[in-house]
């Protein structure tokens, strides 16, 4: 429970000041009520003792009456006890009483009356007593027969009733205020509880329609998000397409200018190295001087041939078709070997690979070692080609300066392309490299489907 109040107060930060703002309210509420009902109550109390200080006194008078006639009928001086005992009822009731109706203007002709006749009756039972300790029996039935006494004892009820409806009046406006208090405390709390629901409600479906847009924006940059990705991955296809196109369309224009070249050119060369030759044969009598430019000729056209055929080599590799990758790849190797001094280490093994997987694995050889040459400043090459199943790993590493994969640098659209190539057989192609760790460039490439069978 503790844990979904604090979610919900984390997630809705206006909950609690409203949750504390009608909680205060509902204790001031009901602090008021309470102190209102404590006050009613307090005069409600004080309204019970002044009842009962009335009915002391007029038991006490009561009791102060038949001890007298006790002590009158026997003249046993135990009767007094109870006579004296109601005296001291009597004092106390009168000062309690005083003490409530004194600062009652309305109320003081009853209270100087009670008080008199109190006095008068009480000065009847001292004469009494008096007149039966002197034993004059007959002044005390005189005055037992003339009635005096309950008149004023009539007068006494009279007024404590009086009082005493008084004080059952105030009590019952008492008990009427407290229970008005206690039901205005009610209703307070009730519609504090129902205002802080409504608040709460009309809150929360406000969070909620904000909830509801934001999920809605949620879901249209979702919606555009993936139109996007979906899009993305559209013209990464067509990208991969056209590079593959391309590549295609640029071996195939490689090999059409190889073909020209070793057709057209290289006939060109050779014809004029054998007119050369038959020039030779002619004037070597009568033009000594001419045979020296004439071998010059020859080796200068030699040079020509073997140019053009590293251009063809270069274009379209011959050996590929004809010696197969392995071969290819020695060839390769040994060439960059001898033109730049660097040690080639070659692991070659005989893999089956479709014709274009195999010129993509030759490029890619390519490609790299003429990285080497142009950046890498490596001692030591390693060139491995590999079978794992149903695919064919093609990798060179070398030992030179390397470089950050992060960093994009504008040379490296070679790789790139590449990478496409690869992707377009159906393979990978991964780089590693670190400043001055060297780089591995590997690729796999799936088998020929023949072999997969």
């Amino acid at each position: 429970m503790m844990m979904f109040f604090s979610r919900l107060f984390r997630r809705n930060r206006m909950v609690f000041p409203l949750a504390c703002i009608v909680a205060a309210a509902i204790v001031l509420v009901s602090e008021a009520a309470y102190w209102q009902s404590v006050e009613r109550l307090e005069r409600v109390n004080a309204l019970t003792k002044s009842q009962d200080s009335l009915q002391r006194l007029t038991q006490g008078i009561v009791d102060a009456e038949t001890g007298t006639r006790g002590f009158l009928l026997t003249g046993g001086p135990e009767y007094l006890e109870p006579y004296e005992a109601a005296l001291g009822k009597i004092t106390l009731a009168l000062q309690q009483i005083d003490e409530r109706f004194g600062a009652d203007p309305a109320s003081a002709d009853m209270l100087t009356k009670l008080h008199e006749y109190t006095r008068s009756k009480l000065s009847e039972l001292q004469l009494t007593i008096r007149l039966v300790e002197e034993g004059k029996a007959k002044a005390t039935s005189e005055i037992l027969k003339s009635g005096i006494g309950k008149e004023k004892m009539d007068e006494i009820r009279a007024i404590s009733a009086e009082l005493l409806a008084r004080e059952e009046r105030n009590i019952q406006q008492g008990r009427d205020g407290i229970y008005r208090t206690l039901s205005l405390s009610r209703i307070g709390i009730i519609v504090l509880c129902l205002s802080g629901l409504l608040v709460l409600f009309l809150y929360q479906r406000q969070t909620v329609a904000l909830k509801l847009q934001q999920l809605e924006q949620q879901r249209m940059v979702q919606a555009e998000r993936d139109r996007l990705e979906v899009e993305v991955i559209e013209r990464t296809a067509q990208l991969t397409e056209l590079t593959q196109h391309i590549q295609t369309a640029r071996e195939d224009e490689r090999h059409r200018l190889a073909r020209n070249l070793h057709d057209d050119l290289g006939a060109l060369l050779t014809s004029a190295k054998l007119d050369a030759a038959r020039i030779r044969s002619r004037i070597s009598a009568t033009a000594p001087d001419a045979l020296g430019l004439l071998a010059h000729l020859v080796d200068t056209l030699n040079s020509g041939i073997a140019l053009g055929r590293r251009i063809i080599e270069d274009l379209r590799p011959s050996a590929l078709s004809n010696l197969g990758l392995v071969a290819t790849l020695e060839i390769q190797a040994r060439e960059f070997s001898e033109s730049t001094g660097v040690e080639v280490t070659c692991s070659l093994a005989t893999v089956e690979l479709e014709p274009a997987s195999e010129l993509i694995a030759y490029r890619l050889v390519q490609e790299a070692i003429t990285n080497i040459t142009k950046y890498a400043q490596a001692k030591q090459v390693w060139i491995t080609l590999a079978d794992h199943g149903d695919m064919v790993e093609v990798s060179v590493r070398d030992d030179g300066a390397g470089f950050d994969p992060q960093v994009r640098r504008a040379s490296a659209y070679g790789l790139v392309g590449m990478r496409f190539r690869v992707e377009a057989c159906g393979g990978r192609l991964t780089i590693e490299s670190r400043p001055g760790q060297g780089t591995e460039v590997r690729a796999m490439l799936p088998v020929k489907a023949s072999q997969e069978g």
